[in-house]
């Protein structure tokens, strides 16, 4: 048993040694030249006003929660239908009860008005 955490330890060592010896070599290699120019935050070609700092409601987060809610939904569920046949009975069980388990977050979503624009 103790030869396995040995084994575990040697492969951990080697790892931090690689990552360590990767980062080394990038900071060997690596030719800088910083300037104003170079270190001045650039988007889209247009020169920055203002601060970096922007607040965001949390509405838009709350939507991008639902998309990956939905998105994953349809990741697991588009490729079941295909295969249901094959699968039988206690496939279609276990997806009524995922199915359960995302109508549940709608309702709850939909009873705090989140899906509401306004």
């Amino acid at each position: 048993m103790s030869e396995a955490y040995g084994v575990v330890a040697v492969l951990v060592v080697l790892a931090l040694g690689g990552l360590i010896g990767a980062f080394a070599l990038n900071r060997a290699l690596t030719i800088t030249h910083p300037t104003p120019e170079k270190l001045k935050t650039y988007e889209s070609g247009v020169d920055p006003v203002g601060e970096g700092w922007a607040q965001l409601h949390i509405r838009y987060y709350l939507y991008a929660y639902l998309y990956v809610i939905f998105a994953v939904d349809a990741v697991y569920l588009f490729p079941w239908a295909t295969i249901f046949a094959t699968v039988g009975v206690s496939s279609l069980i276990e997806m009524f009860i995922f199915l359960g388990f995302v109508t549940v977050g709608l309702l709850y979503a939909w009873r705090k008005k989140i899906l509401t624009w306004t």
